[in-house]
């Protein structure tokens, strides 16, 4: 090779041995390992950043599992990032794992990557922070469609450039789309997947040229290059420039025995004859910032191509098992589907799996593939395991194909410290970090379940969302959580950029809370931030959060910031007696913003719209939720505050100024705490409901009656009298009225189960006469017929003698309906 081994004038030799791979392809990694084992070079060198050079014998410890990733972050701005991911099946990984074992110096020699940060933060970013994966080829030709360590811009998703990018239909972007689909076409091939298996996966191990498959794409890369040129990536040129010198400079060192192994794209370049000068020429001012690199876990899912990752593939689940199956692959990847189906409770047996077999040979004969591929056994799969159904096929391509393999690294890896106190407390937790999603039930009772919550909710408030909170399926009592987690590894850039606040998870978590609860605008988030604190166990934050607190409620007059307020701080009074904190201080601000919302919400309600009135409406709810639970732990000294507060009730139930929603809502509330009687409730609404009221605020009172997913609809079921002057008011609505009402009517009934809706309906049919004595003139109770129904009575009783464990001679059950008789 003449363009690596010194100025354009020296002499010619052989050159370094280039490698071109398709990065995370197990074909290539197969190729590589047979390639090195045949050469025995003296070094090899790695399309990566060199800063990773310290981590690479890492590779070789037990506890490393891929996949992994060298994780790149600025140190002076942890958000700004990039991951170049390695799977068992990369060509890179193997060619680390070669050198390790044969004592051969291993060295990457891309672009570093304190210039690939530093050019990513003035170029395109890339989704998700993914800023750099080891050179981002979709394919096997080493040349990338996503936002790479060069910070190319990203393709559309049919392959086109983005908007602003010119389409022109030339030959560069043809290379954005996907340059092996070149060489696909060309040898009539629509899918370039399925020609990459055929020529390359599916290639025997045994061909006596290890380096034979190199020099094809070499050649082929060569031919798309001269055709392409840069593809429209001139920052491929800064790269490869770089990586020239590198191996220039290795040469000069081992002499010429040295591997590459890089984008079959690169070849071609790293091939060509160019002045040293002009490569160092390329490189001069380029960026820079200051950047750490370290090892972190990385899975399959992360892997694929639908994650958004420029350098991703389709099924890395089956390329891993492809690289891993010595032999009868075929059968051994059935024999896996049909054991995930059986765990799922499907009937799948041997002979399931020998006819899929079959099946898969004969569609590969079919097709002219020289082995099955992914296609013919998901077909096989579809037709004999699934019975044409995809909605397994679909649980197999999850699990298997893509799958959720959650790589690991050694203890001994560089992390940042609060990456290394997470950890401490996993372990000390046994809160394994897993991809896939599981729910977590806590009780808050044990000394574990507690530490695990505080540890939960400490990374949400950094931003660190390895769990979410999830409505639990069982108690609803305050000592219950249930969380759902999921570990992605983002979020170890999540936990870097969280290093900034400390380097432990209480001391970073302390630190934010004070700072946000001093940069919150808004009394509500600083209500929301004491709550997070209460859960989060963060005592020390508390008084900084507290001192804010009281200063916001002070200075804001608003009554609905203060209605929206006080539930969060009530909530955290019961998260705080459950974990023991102390929360005094609390309380009283609580106390305090409950009076100056009693005080101020009678004027807040008059003259509002029909919007606004909503919204006080659901803070009225609000309030009257957080006054009933802060009575509970009130003890004496608070004993006042609900009869204060249905004081403020009755006014607003009373005040014609009120919109007619607030006033339903208020006689309603009342009505539920037993401080209005029901006849008075029943006058209050004929009141409303009498001729002289307008329509429209009628039928809002009836909606803060019993709408707005209050159990309106049981209450008329069961008080029918109630039902009667709603039904005569309903019924009375002058025509051309109806149609200003019915909108409101309809938002009120439609909230009802539907069964609720089914007796209502049943009980209007039947009509008045039929509905209970309170309304016919009958002496009945409310909501009872007037004559008791004899046959409905004795139909419960063999359910309440199998309740009452009386037998047939104990007329226990019996004696007990004739008493409700």
């Amino acid at each position: 090779m003449t363009g690596v081994d010194g100025p354009s004038g020296a002499a010619p030799d052989e050159g370094p041995l280039l490698l071109g791979v398709r990065h995370h392809g197990p074909g290539s990694a197969r190729a590589v390992r047979a390639a090195l084992d045949s050469a025995r070079p003296r070094a090899v060198l790695i399309e990566g950043p060199p800063e990773a050079d310290p981590l690479v014998p890492l590779a070789a410890d037990e506890e490393m599992r891929p996949p992994v990733a060298l994780l790149a972050h600025a140190v002076d701005e942890p958000g700004r990032s990039a991951f170049w991911p390695l799977a068992e099946f990369s060509p890179e990984w193997v060619a680390i794992r070669w050198a390790l074992e044969h004592g051969v110096p291993a060295r990457f020699i891309d672009l570093p990557a304190a210039h690939t940060l530093a050019w990513e933060g003035d170029g395109p970013a890339s989704r998700q922070g993914e800023t750099g994966e080891a050179e981002p080829e979709p394919s096997a030709d080493g040349r990338g469609d996503g936002a790479g360590p060069t910070g190319a811009a990203e393709p559309g998703p049919d392959g086109g450039p983005e908007d602003g990018e010119p389409e022109d239909g030339g030959p560069q972007d043809m290379v954005r789309v996907d340059p092996i689909a070149v060489l696909a076409r060309t040898a009539g091939y629509d899918d370039p997947e399925r020609w990459w298996e055929d020529v390359v996966e599916h290639r025997g191990a045994g061909t006596a040229d290890a380096l034979a498959p190199f020099a094809v794409l070499e050649e082929a890369m060569g031919a798309l290059r001269e055709a392409y040129g840069t593809g429209g990536h001139e920052r491929d040129l800064v790269r490869e420039a770089y990586m020239r010198l590198q191996v220039r400079a290795a040469r000069r060192e081992f002499g010429r025995d040295v591997a590459v192994v890089c984008g079959a794209w690169h070849v071609p370049a790293l091939r060509r004859r160019t002045p040293v000068a002009a490569d160092r020429a390329l490189l001069k001012g380029l960026p820079r910032v200051k950047a750490d690199m370290t090892w972190v876990p990385w899975t399959h899912r992360r892997l694929s191509r639908a994650s958004g990752y420029g350098a991703g593939i389709d099924s890395p689940g089956w390329y891993g098992h492809l690289f891993a199956a010595s032999d009868r692959p075929v059968e051994r990847w059935l024999t896996r589907v049909a054991g995930l189906l059986r765990e799922e409770g499907r009937i799948v047996s041997s002979a399931h799996v020998i006819e899929a077999v079959r099946l898969a040979g004969t569609l590969a004969a079919l097709r002219g593939r020289p082995l099955p591929g992914l296609s013919e056994t998901t077909d096989a799969v579809r037709a004999v395991m699934c019975e044409g159904s995809d909605v397994p096929l679909a649980l197999v391509h999850d699990r298997l194909v893509v799958g959720d393999v959650l790589g690991e690294v050694p203890v001994s890896a560089p992390a940042v410290p609060l990456q290394r106190d997470l950890t401490r407390l996993q372990k000390r937790l046994r809160l394994k970090p897993e991809p896939q999603e599981r729910e977590l039930e806590l009780d808050l009772r044990r000394e574990t379940d507690a530490g695990r919550s505080r540890l939960l909710h400490r990374l949400r408030l950094l931003g660190i969302g390895w769990g979410e909170p999830a409505v639990s399926r069982g108690s609803t009592g305050t000592f219950r959580e249930t969380w759902r987690l999921r570990w992605d590894p983002e979020l170890a850039v999540r936990v870097a950029e969280a290093g900034v606040w400390g380097t432990t998870v209480l001391g970073a978590a302390t630190a934010k809370a004070e700072a946000e609860a001093v940069a919150a605008q808004a009394l509500a988030e600083v209500t929301a931030l004491a709550e997070r604190c209460l859960r989060a166990d963060l005592s020390d934050a508390l008084p900084v959060v507290m001192r804010v607190l009281a200063d916001r409620a002070a200075l804001d007059a608003d009554v609905g910031h203060l209605a929206q307020a006080l539930p969060a701080l009530v909530r955290a009074l019961r998260y705080g007696d459950v974990r023991g904190t102390d929360t005094r201080a609390l309380a009283e601000v609580a106390t305090g913003l409950a009076e100056r919302v009693f005080v101020g919400l009678p004027p807040a309600c008059a003259a509002l719209d029909a919007e606004a009135a909503e919204e006080m409406r659901r803070h009225l709810d609000a309030v009257h939720g957080a006054v009933g639970l802060l009575e509970e732990g009130a003890g004496a000294a608070r004993g006042g505050l609900r009869v204060r507060w249905c004081s403020v009730l009755r006014v607003l139930s009373g005040r014609d100024t009120v919109p007619g929603v607030i006033r339903g809502r208020a006689v309603r509330l009342l009505l539920d705490d037993g401080e209005l009687a029901q006849a008075e409730s029943a006058r209050l609404m004929g009141l409303v409901l009498s001729p002289g009221t307008a329509p429209a605020d009628a039928a809002a009172w009836i909606e803060g009656f019993v709408g707005g997913g209050s159990g309106g609809g049981m209450l008329l079921v069961h008080d029918e009298r109630l039902l009667g002057l709603v039904d005569a008011w309903l019924t009375g609505v002058p025509a051309d009225a109806f149609t200003d009402v019915l909108p409101l009517l309809r938002r009120t009934f439609s909230a009802y189960e539907p069964g609720v809706r089914r007796t209502l309906g049943e009980l209007v049919r039947r009509g008045p006469g039929a509905r209970g004595g309170a309304v016919a003139g009958g002496s009945g109770p409310s909501g009872f017929a007037v004559e008791r129904d004899a046959g409905r009575a004795d139909a419960v009783v063999p359910v309440l003698r199998l309740l009452l464990g009386a037998d047939a001679a104990d007329g226990g059950a019996d004696d007990l309906v004739g008493v409700g008789r």
